[in-house]
Parts: C-alpha cells; structure tokens; sequence
C-alpha cells in the first residue's frame, strides 16, 4: 500500500494511538507491578500464623520465629479478611518479621492485578499491531494483478455504528467489493466504469483505481448485499456533491465518524474494574485502552465519514 493513501494514513494514525495508549497505560501499571514486588522481594521468610483481630481492611496476626519468640503484624487487607483464631500462611522478612504479608494483603493483590493487567495490555497492543501488518502485507501487491474495467455503482451502507463504502457490480453474477474510504468515491457518478485489479468473481480481493488514486480493499468480495440502510451516489455530480467532499475529507470529520464505537468504552471499562477490582485507575486505563482499539477498528473496517 502506498503512503500517499488515505486508507494507510488513517490506518497508521489509528494503530499509532493503540500503541501509545497502551504504551502509556503499560508503563503506569509496570511502575505499580515493580513498586509491588519492590515491597515482597525482603519477605522470603515462610510460617503459619494465627489470627488474633481482624478489621475489614486489616489483620492482625501472630506466629513462632525460629529462635522461639512469637511475632506479630498488622497486615493491610484488600480482600475479605479471615475468621479469628483461624490459621493461614505467612511471609515476612527476617531482619524485621512485623513486615509481613498473608493471603489478601495489598501488595500481594496489588502484583497480581497489576500483572494482569499488564498481560492484557501487552497482548492487546500486540494483536493489534500483528493485524496490521498482515492488511498491510495482503494489499501491497493487489495493484499488480491484471486489470480489467468493470461498470459499477459505489453505495455507502449504514450497519450498526459504522458505515462503509462498497463497490457494487452492475453485471451479473453481481459482487460486492468493500474498500476504504477515499473522497474519490463521493463524485463517481453511477454508474461509473473503474478499473479493477482482480477478478471479484474469483479473487477474495480486489483493488481499483478511480480518477488516479488507488482504493484498497477494507475486507473480502461478497455474493451477497450488504446488510444496512444503503445510500447509492447520484447519477449526476453537482454542487451540493463536491460540497460533500470538504466535510468528508478532514480528520475531524473522520473523527466524527469513528466517535461513536468508542461510546461503549467507559461501560466495557466499568465491567474490567469490577472484575478486576481495580477501582477507579483500573477503570481509565481499560476504558482508555477500548477507546483507542475502537477507533482502530473503525480504521481496520474502513470507516466512511462521507
């Protein structure tokens, strides 16, 4: 795919967000994992202890050290605490036992969530840049298949949030070529003959060229028509069709376009916390995170803003 395209533009723009979110939210949690085990890399001391109190955020536990003296710490919680008198296992640091931790203690909850999420994150980020390359890869070369000239419609289908622009053949067996989104495409008339590179009767996928500018493939040749409310251009270009093209051509207007998949992001961002148990940091970073996969995805799917 060649740089001077909108499709690889908005892609890159895209996954260069993903990745300085994730960048961003990966560095604050690795900076939580590593104060974490900061705190239980002294605790390398092993016992049973007893439960003397215990309080809704804190116990407070007892237990023989080797020499024969009994030692005591206030443990802070972030779990349930245990029953009273009941028994559980204990790590403290030898040179000072009263720096302890038991089951549920803040630092061990903390480096387990905190690694967590720095496993999704990761594997977000490298999902998404993996994805990338491979649409990337699949379409560089499409424009050195034989070409042919087909007469076709371009039609703009609404589905769900997001709309996208397809290239509809009118001869039969008619096929349906998604592509991203150029404003090349708000002014070709319909019908209009384009040449294409593939044969969609055959090839999974097809690149075209209209007016000089190459339009790549936002997914595979179908049989059948999309589903959505479709919007087909008009036979005729006029004034009110080239006024189209400066709001569709910004990025503000792309950005528009792409805003409302990002909508769900602050719920999915809630359920993470509340699985999670991350609280309010938990919730900004995963709501942050599905923002900017959003609009990667709208980006991927390609998006029409017209």
């Amino acid at each position: 795919m060649h740089f001077a395209t909108r499709a690889l533009r908005h892609g890159l723009a895209a996954t260069a967000v993903v990745t300085v979110t994730c960048g961003a939210v990966a560095l604050v949690t690795a900076s939580t994992l590593t104060s974490a085990q900061a705190q239980l890399a002294p605790l390398t001391a092993r016992a049973t202890a007893r439960v003397e109190a215990a309080s809704p955020d804190s116990v407070r536990v007892s237990w023989p050290l080797p020499d024969g003296r009994t030692a005591t710490a206030t443990v802070p919680l972030d779990a349930a605490p245990p029953r009273v008198g009941s028994h559980l296992r204990v790590g403290y640091d030898p040179a000072a036992p009263e720096h302890a931790v038991v089951p549920g203690a803040v630092p061990l909850v903390e480096a387990d969530r905190a690694g967590a999420e720095l496993t999704v994150t990761l594997l977000a980020l490298a999902a998404v840049l993996a994805v990338s390359a491979v649409r990337v890869a699949s379409r560089a070369r499409l424009h050195r298949k034989p070409a042919q000239e087909v007469l076709l419609r371009r039609v703009r289908v609404q589905s769900g949030l997001v709309a996208r622009s397809w290239l509809e053949i009118e001869s039969l067996p008619q096929r349906w070529i998604p592509v991203y989104f150029d404003p090349v495409l708000v002014t070709l008339p319909t019908p209009s003959t384009v040449r294409l590179f593939g044969d969609p009767r055959q090839d999974r996928l097809v690149a075209a060229e209209v007016d000089g500018v190459r339009l790549y493939p936002s997914g595979l040749v179908t049989r059948t028509e999309p589903r959505g409310r479709r919007v087909d251009n008009p036979s005729e270009v006029d004034d009110s069709v080239r006024a189209r093209i400066a709001t569709a051509r910004g990025v503000l207007a792309q950005l528009r376009a792409d805003a409302v998949l990002v909508v769900p992001a602050p719920l999915i961002g809630l359920l993470w916390a509340y699985l999670d148990d991350g609280g309010v940091a938990g919730w900004l970073g995963a709501t942050a995170v599905m923002a900017s996969v959003a609009l990667w995805l709208a980006a991927l799917r390609g998006s029409d803003p017209s």
